[in-house]
């Protein structure tokens, strides 16, 4: 439970503190923020969504079928996300830790657990939107 509310009060800080560039403590974040939300409590999947949230954990890479760098993200309200960011498409985020900030681009789609954010990445056949995700100002596409 501690561990829960630090990671919680970090989450607040590096928003309030520390924003990505181009996302922060704004109009634009806090309706993202609700965006996931909704998403969220309606069960909605296949949303285009833009954030940032603090890693709240560091999960093993999924080597089943295309291999995914795998973390969950907190959320300013709370919420977390599972990001699965596909590294045969885009570069893995090396140094990434518990208590960094990360922003994204990706597709939303819903679980019981508060939802998975996947192509982060872009897409070689054209056919889906670039996704993208931010981490100490570098953009990993």
């Amino acid at each position: 439970m501690w561990r829960s509310l630090l990671i919680f009060l970090v989450t607040l800080l590096a928003i309030g503190c520390a924003p990505e560039p181009g996302v922060g403590p704004t109009a634009s974040a806090d309706a993202s923020v609700r965006k996931l939300q909704h998403a969220y409590e309606h069960r909605q999947s296949d949303l285009q969504v833009e954030g940032q949230g603090v890693v709240s954990r560091i999960l093993p890479d999924d080597t089943k079928g295309s291999k995914h760098q795998r973390f969950i993200l907190m959320l300013s309200s709370g919420q977390t996300l599972l990001v699965a960011h596909n590294i045969d498409l885009a570069p893995r985020l090396e140094g990434l830790s518990e208590g960094d900030v990360v922003g994204f681009f990706g597709e939303y789609e819903w679980n019981d657990k508060g939802g998975v954010i996947h192509w982060t990445h872009h897409d070689p056949a054209g056919r889906h939107v670039d996704g993208w995700l931010r981490y100490r100002e570098r953009r990993y596409q």
